[in-house]
């Protein structure tokens, strides 16, 4: 469950790779530059600088996450709770029968609709199971959808006025260095948290 966090980081971050190595391919080639800009050269001429934040802090101090990973946890535990709930309950069906059918106290016909119920029960469990687990990745998917579209919303409005290239999310291990002269975590989960007080009124 947490995981999907980490696993939406890294595929977010393989994808800002990719566009970064498509721009630097493009640009690399003159005169493709001189094609598409025309003659004008201040888009060639402008410096080109990324910025970058820390995920696992924006994780840790933005509220919306905060709310989110609680509410997750919440619903895994009334998942857990309804399947012990129905796993009990079958557990108890099933130890009846088992002592009915010790004691001799079955019938062929009361054994066979014994099993017949136990099936139901079992494929009622299985069907239930599938539901909530679907209904839990619907619930991750619209909640990290909505993570991302407050992040994205925030940064759009905050490079208005900052002019980066691009601002990605930094991951250990697919990058090995950064000046931490274009760190902006710290205004992004002010402005984040800000942002979503507001949304909240």
């Amino acid at each position: 469950m947490k995981n999907g966090l980490l696993i939406w980081n890294i595929l977010l971050t393989l994808a800002i790779g990719f566009l970064l190595v498509m721009y630097f391919g493009k640009n690399g080639n003159k005169n493709t530059v001189k094609n598409n800009h025309d003659g004008d050269t201040s888009a060639v001429n402008k410096d080109f600088r990324i910025a970058y934040f820390e995920m696992d802090s924006v994780s840790v101090h933005f509220d919306l996450v905060k709310e989110v990973k609680a509410e997750l946890n919440k619903k895994e535990n009334e998942i857990n709770n309804e399947m012990d709930r129905l796993g009990k309950n079958f557990q108890e069906r099933f130890t009846h029968y088992q002592n009915l059918a010790i004691s001799g106290g079955m019938s062929a016909e009361d054994q066979e609709k014994a099993s017949d119920e136990m099936r139901k029960l079992e494929d009622q469990m299985k069907s239930r199971k599938s539901q909530l687990d679907q209904d839990y990745t619907d619930l991750v998917t619209r909640r990290q959808n909505e993570i991302k579209s407050m992040i994205e919303g925030f940064l759009k409005e905050y490079n208005k006025t900052k002019n980066y290239s691009y601002i990605i999310s930094y991951e250990q291990g697919l990058f090995y260095y950064k000046d931490s002269v274009y760190n902006i975590t710290d205004d992004l989960v002010k402005g984040l948290n800000e942002r979503y007080k507001k949304s909240k009124k």
